[in-house]
């Protein structure tokens, strides 16, 4: 400005040279002619440094307002894009701030190179998908190109000048002729020309110094993009040019969370001759990211089930990986018949030593944990909570029909104990009996509280509702419940999982006291022999009861009264010895010339499965062996009951 001041002034001194001339005509006095020069000359300073600092006060005034509008822009962008980490949901949000401002019509293209993490050197490497398209002008269709749709760009088109330079570039329409780039088609033509479109910025957006996506913004005639826009779409805090790198790898990380999920999960639902079972996995919206719940359905032995429902405190890929690593060790723990309050003691432990591995910055690692199980003999469901809300319970009807819709919907009392976690903290058990045909519905607490403006008794009570009216098959059930408790995509993942109780025919177990001493043995083999025939199953005399007489006779020699001898006739056969005593036996390499040690061995060879577990009165041994193809029960289904000799 100081320069434009200066050849102001200079300009002016040209008004001496008029006043030279005339003033000797008028006098001949030369102090009256230097006195009315000087006047004449600081009449026009004065005249310039006026008009100057308007000029400085105009130029600066709107430089401030176009500033102002810039930062504005740049605020506004930076608190409504990416307030989701969607990647549609993130170009849709750019759209909406880009014609609210300077644009009148907004596309918003990904490169199909980049979301396939290929490289962007090939020739497909320029191919773009539509994902967002938003515009304010009249009669505009809802879609140009459709979304998903793919296109690309010819060599020399201004969208390849704008990604070699990696500036946005402001290219003017002439006339009514559309550039291909712009109209792939003539009906494209057609309708960008009925909307009378002055001019179009193209602006790639990068991440990590890589093109990740087009955001094309045309204006109509009245409001063509100005500078300020231009320069602002250049910089780095520009709208669109931050969210892509944040957004591209919660993707990916979102993407492997998913598939890790879907690889620890149960993929189809297991037959159980205990229960029948029902279950989903719904993950989170992309808003909140993917959770840590899971479940699970475990046969145990004795013909009994496992139900386990958790949540892994947490979103993203740590929590689906610590997820993956309890729903294992859940597995491991009732592979070898933990009860349910001791279960969740020792995976307590598990996450206590994953803190200890795990760095300090990367916060505290908690779940919660519900554990039953069901045995169908006694049809008795014995359940330990850690920190997990309770299961809700349906008993049908006294009139033997398992309708839901005649049953009555429970809350059982549950003892809760503390989450997975804190350590050195006890659970305890609890029990109820189940008539046949209970539903047993086991659930995440994000079916009641997907987020904290919900009421949990209002969604208690429209899941009791929904229960209570359910259809019949368990699949319908499972869906009925996050359609009607989750109208929107859930704030955390849900994993309801459903049993239907079964109860096992009396006259497909047999039941025997034994007394203490070596002639309980022969009993033994004889009941279980009787019990074979009269469940039809002759074939497997001879192995049963070699086994009935290594197992009761390590019971009688090693362990305390009471012994029990129980034959349980499922999908498979099972023989299960119970004394009062703790020590548990475990399989021994005999030497040649040892007298004994090759029981549990020839029981390990002679069945398909074997093991031990502990309860408060002492220990079972069992034995499972697979049932011959055309054995089991007769053909009415029952057999007649047997009475211990």
């Amino acid at each position: 400005m100081s320069r434009l001041l200066r050849a102001y002034r200079l300009g002016h001194l040209s008004l001496l040279e008029p006043l030279q001339a005339e003033a000797p005509r008028l006098t001949g006095d030369w102090h009256v002619i230097h006195l009315a020069s000087m006047r004449l000359v600081t009449i026009g300073f004065d005249h310039v440094d006026r008009s100057s600092e308007e000029v400085v006060a105009a130029y600066q005034e709107e430089h401030d307002r176009l500033l102002q509008r810039r930062l504005a822009l740049t605020d506004r962008a930076s608190k409504r894009i990416g307030t989701t980490l969607g990647v549609t949901r993130t170009a849709e949000e750019l759209t909406e701030v880009c014609t609210e401002d300077f644009a009148d019509l907004v596309t918003v293209d990904l490169f199909d190179a980049v979301l396939d993490e290929t490289g962007m050197g090939s020739a497909e490497a320029l191919t773009q998908r539509r994902v967002a398209q938003r515009s304010v002008l009249d009669g505009c269709p809802e879609s140009l190109l459709r979304i998903d749709e793919a296109h690309s760009s010819p060599d020399a088109s201004e969208p390849v000048r704008a990604l070699t330079t990696g500036r946005p570039v402001l290219h003017h329409i002439a006339g009514t002729e559309m550039p291909t780039w712009m109209a792939p088609s003539e009906s494209h033509g057609r309708v960008l020309r009925a909307l009378g479109l002055h001019s179009v910025l193209l602006v790639p957006l990068h991440a990590r110094g890589a093109p990740w996506a087009w955001c094309s913004s045309c204006a109509s005639a009245p409001r063509p993009p100005s500078t300020t826009t231009i320069s602002c779409w250049r910089g780095r805090s520009s709208p669109g040019q931050r969210w892509p790198s944040t957004t591209r790898r919660y993707t990916r990380e979102r993407s492997t969370a998913l598939t890790l999920q879907r690889t620890l999960l149960p993929r189809h639902t297991v037959r159980q001759s205990a229960v029948e079972t029902a279950s989903r996995h719904l993950p989170a919206g992309s808003r909140t990211g993917v959770g840590g719940d899971w479940h699970d359905v475990i046969p145990l032995s004795g013909a009994r089930v496992a139900l386990v429902v958790g949540d892994v405190v947490g979103r993203g890929l740590h929590a689906a990986a610590t997820m993956g690593r309890l729903h294992t060790a859940v597995r491991a723990f009732a592979d070898i018949d933990l009860m349910p309050d001791v279960l969740p003691t020792h995976l307590d432990d598990v996450v206590v030593r994953m803190q200890r591995e795990e760095s300090r910055d990367g916060g505290e690692t908690s779940a919660t944990c519900l554990y039953a199980t069901y045995d169908p003999v006694s049809r008795r469901c014995s359940l330990a909570s850690a920190g997990h809300v309770p299961p809700t319970v349906v008993i049908p009807s006294t009139t033997g029909a398992a309708t839901p819709a005649s049953g009555v919907v429970e809350w059982p009392e549950v003892p809760i104990g503390p989450p997975l976690g804190l350590g050195g903290l006890p659970f305890e058990t609890g029990g109820f009996e189940l008539r046949e045909g209970s539903l047993l519905v086991l659930h995440t607490d994000g079916l009641i509280a997907a987020d904290r403006t919900r009421d949990v008794d209002l969604s208690l009570t429209t899941l009791h509702g929904v229960l209570a009216s359910a259809p019949e098959p368990l699949e319908e059930t499972c869906d009925r419940l996050p359609a009607v408790l989750l109208p929107s995509r859930p704030a955390d993942d849900v994993a309801p999982l459903v049993a239907r109780t079964r109860a096992l025919d009396p006259d497909h177990v047999a039941t025997m006291d034994l007394p203490s001493g070596p002639a309980a043995v022969s009993g033994a083999r004889g009941f279980a022999s009787d019990g074979l025939t009269a469940w039809g199953l002759e074939e497997l005399s001879f192995t049963t009861e070699l086994v009935v007489g290594e197992l009761v006779t390590n019971a009688i020699r090693y362990g305390k009264s009471p012994v029990r001898l129980r034959l349980v006739l499922q999908t498979t056969l099972t023989c299960e010895v119970s004394d009062a005593g703790s020590t548990a036996p475990h399989l021994r390499r005999a030497r040649i010339f040892d007298e004994g040690g090759r029981g549990l061995l020839l029981v390990a060879q002679l069945t398909e499965h074997w093991g031990a577990r502990h309860n408060r009165e002492g220990k079972v041994i069992w034995a499972e062996q697979a049932l011959p193809a055309a054995g089991g029960p007769t053909a009415e289904g029952t057999s007649p009951r047997l009475e211990p000799t």
